[in-house]
């Protein structure tokens, strides 16, 4: 097996590093890297610009005025990648907010010499296009049998959750709402509305492939959702939770039939449904035991959602 030298500023690249079996050629991380939680020892090369432990309106606020001034919401320390000397980065160009661009890295990589570094850069907004960037890390990192196998084992998993709700009819798949940001009002999308359907429910705003949409609180109240699923990028659950309570006493908040029938959950978007890897399969796993009671068909079963 070709030793590499990887530094993930990504954290689904992460992950799928770990799922190739290859955390052993992981050098670096970014700020967010944190799963499997052996990679929190090593050295972190960037840092966000922003105070994220800020309430979500501010935080918003703070990201509209990073980009404004510096361009960029994440700082790369260049020491570090200096002195890690890697042969691969991981990174995107899918979502300047989300973490470090491909630009940025670019930039960075300017200014190293004596180094030849190969860049990944992941874009996926698909389940397809997740797969799929399992696939390209695999090939970067010569681990292309591995990744395949891995694809095929996520593949058959989700159609084995699919299949064992074939039997629900339609009016019983609930029309979804899934909140991605709360102040301002964002839905998902991406790859979270195909979540939502393998695991037996209608996303009622989000779009597939798209990128998640700013929503006014009108449009939230005429789609009428059966249910709200609050998945806040980068939030887990007990910080999600601290978030909603701004919002909980609003008269938007409570003409929502949804909200007065009690059919509100919190999920853990920073773990599972922000992050385009492989436990996007567990993120539908939990979305059915959301939508259907009594569906306990993954690792996380039980794990990973709160009613509100």
């Amino acid at each position: 097996m070709i030793e590499h030298r990887i530094v993930s500023l990504l954290p689904s690249a992460t992950e799928i590093v770990a799922a190739l079996d290859c955390l052993e050629q992981l050098v670096g991380r970014s700020h967010e890297c944190d799963w499997p939680s052996s990679v929190e020892t090593l050295p972190v090369c960037c840092h966000p610009r922003i105070d994220p432990r800020a309430p979500g309106d501010q935080v918003h606020r703070q990201v509209l005025e990073s980009l404004a001034s510096a361009g960029s919401v994440f700082e790369i320390d260049i020491d570090c990648l200096s002195e890690l000397q890697p042969t691969i980065i991981l990174t995107q160009d899918q979502c300047d907010v989300c973490a470090v661009s491909l630009l940025e890295v670019q930039s960075a990589l300017a200014t190293l010499t004596g180094t030849s570094v190969e860049v990944v850069s992941l874009a996926p907004s698909t389940l397809e296009e997740v797969w799929q960037s399992i696939l390209d890390v695999g090939t970067a990192l010569a681990m292309t049998g591995t990744a395949t196998r891995v694809v095929q084992e996520l593949r058959e998993q989700l159609t084995a959750l699919t299949g064992s709700l074939a039997e629900i009819g339609q009016s019983d798949r609930p029309r979804v709402a899934c909140i991605e940001w709360i102040d301002p009002l964002m839905v998902a999308g991406n790859w979270v509305p195909e979540l939502v359907e393998s695991a037996g429910g209608q996303d009622v705003l989000g779009v597939t492939g798209e990128h998640s949409p700013w929503i006014s609180w009108e449009t939230l109240q005429a789609a009428d959702p059966d249910r709200i699923v609050v998945m806040p990028c980068g939030f887990d659950i007990k910080r999600t939770r601290e978030e909603l309570a701004s919002v909980v006493d609003q008269s938007d908040w409570k003409s929502l039939r949804a909200v007065s029938e009690d059919r509100v959950t919190l999920v853990d978007g920073h773990a599972f449904f922000n992050r385009p890897g492989p436990r996007l399969v567990d993120s539908a796993t939990i979305l059915a035991e959301i939508f259907h009671p009594g569906v306990r068909a993954g690792r996380h079963a039980g794990h990973g959602w709160q009613p509100l």
